[in-house]
């Protein structure tokens, strides 16, 4: 008989829609809706008895993460400065890390830069190709002789469109790995006069009357100390 009641076709039940008169309101709430907003809402309600329940039996003398040497404005956990996390000899050793980092990088650009241009030198002076000229007789021979010698030779064909993309693009790369490796060279003599500064030792900034040669960067000058 199960069998039987399966082969029936049934008419399939649909919820209703929502009337014409409430159409303003949405769409009207389906029971699966419902079940999602339901369970929403009771975990949204245990949570709250958990915090209740929790702050209830607080401890006010229990121990908190960063409790020491902070503070609390308005109600707002004020965490302590980071300006002396790090002491000097820590921050002299970040500073040798990061200047070894540019270097490699210059040195690495320096390097492509002169594969690069090696390989445009090598394009740009590469042999003109030698034509074959055939004269059927002594006199076009001649004119071909004196063609040339005055220069004026028939030109080779056009250098295809592809090839010379190409080498656009390959000078453009290498203006640009220039222009970075002169970027690089400024942010290392920064980060390596930065590393002089910190270093111990008696040291006074330049006035513009006291520099030689003019320049935009500040100068210092050390004071001489006696190496044992």
């Amino acid at each position: 008989m199960s069998s039987l009641r399966n082969a029936v076709s049934r008419r399939a039940h649909k919820e209703r829609a929502q009337p014409e008169s409430r159409k303003k309101f949405g769409l009207l709430e389906k029971h699966k809706d419902y079940v999602e907003r339901a369970k929403a809402y009771h975990k949204k309600e245990e949570t709250l008895r958990i915090l209740k329940q929790k702050a209830f039996y607080r401890n006010p003398n229990e121990f908190n993460f960063k409790m020491i040497k902070t503070r609390t404005v308005n109600g707002v956990h004020k965490l302590e400065s980071q300006a002396n996390k790090y002491t000097l000899e820590e921050l002299m050793l970040m500073k040798t890390q990061d200047i070894g980092y540019i270097f490699q990088k210059v040195q690495s650009e320096k390097k492509k830069i002169e594969k690069l241009t090696a390989t445009l030198h090598s394009l740009d002076n590469r042999p003109s190709s030698r034509h074959v000229y055939f004269a059927e007789d002594r006199e076009e021979a001649r004119e071909i002789q004196s063609c040339s010698r005055s220069g004026k030779m028939p030109v080779s064909e056009d250098i295809p469109d592809h090839i010379k993309r190409k080498t656009a693009g390959s000078y453009r790369e290498l203006e640009a790995r220039s222009n970075r490796v002169n970027e690089l060279e400024k942010i290392y003599m920064d980060m390596a006069m930065q590393k002089e500064l910190k270093k111990k030792g008696k040291k006074r900034k330049l006035c513009e009357d006291e520099i030689v040669s003019p320049s935009s960067n500040p100068v210092f000058k050390w004071r001489a100390e006696r190496k044992r």
